[in-house]
């Protein structure tokens, strides 16, 4: 669960305001929403679209990419057959027009599609099964107004999205059949993403164990420290790997 204590320091716009308010609000969170519609369909060209030409984005399996790396390795992985859709659970933005940035905080389900292997070496009866991880979270899409052509405009485009990952569970695609993860198995991995990340990790992939989960008070506040941050116009520091 997440602590009741409030995370943030001050608030911004995130409802009513202006009309130039309301109108740069909703195009934050149209923005954040390009990720499943985009993503999900492999529309690179329109998903590439929502980013800064230096963005960076954090995955539990992928760490820290620059979005160009991380298109083309998600391309490789559905090209092997590596299935992840997302459900959007709704989106807001709060923002801070006198620095020309935004954040986007969208909820979503991320949903990775898993079929149990014999060569796994789990022989637990799941074998041959298909089994989801689905994990609540929130994308946090760190955004900023970026001139356009002469000058004379700008769009939002979205330079860092970090996630906050809350709960996962596993969900038997049959209704019943689900394979098991022994405690040892399960260990390295934060609560908040724990199944998911031994569910990737049996694919190969090296999770991504420095994201902020609800259980991980210190990266939880140092989050919405970055958010507050980014919103006051000051410099942001989002790469934790190794610290």
């Amino acid at each position: 669960m997440t602590s009741p204590t409030d995370p943030h320091s001050k608030s911004y716009s995130h409802v009513n305001g202006s009309v130039s308010e309301l109108l740069d609000r909703l195009a934050v969170t149209e923005l954040c929403k390009g990720w499943p519609v985009y993503r999900d369909a492999s529309e690179w060209k329109n998903y590439r679209s929502l980013f800064t030409d230096d963005a960076t984005v954090w995955t539990t399996w992928s760490g820290p990419r620059h979005v160009d790396d991380f298109i083309s390795i998600s391309k490789a992985g559905k090209e092997q057959g590596v299935f992840i859709m997302h459900r959007e659970c709704g989106t807001l933005a709060e923002l801070s027009a006198e620095h020309g940035r935004a954040v986007g905080k969208m909820k979503a389900t991320i949903t990775h599609r898993f079929t149990v292997s014999p060569s796994d070496g789990k022989r637990d009866g799941s074998e041959g099964s298909q089994f989801d991880v689905d994990c609540d979270c929130r994308f946090i899409f760190f955004c900023e107004k970026v001139p356009q052509g002469d000058g004379s405009t700008s769009v939002w485009k979205a330079r860092y999205v970090k996630l906050f990952y809350e709960k996962d569970k596993v969900v038997p695609a049959d209704g019943y059949t689900a394979p098991r993860f022994t405690s040892d198995e399960l260990a390295p991995y934060p609560e908040g993403y724990r199944y998911l990340g031994a569910a990737q990790a049996r694919l190969g992939y090296e999770i991504d164990l420095r994201l902020p989960t609800a259980r991980d008070l210190d990266l939880w506040d140092r989050m919405y420290g970055e958010i507050e941050k980014w919103l006051d116009g000051k410099a942001v520091d989002l790469f934790w790997e190794g610290k």
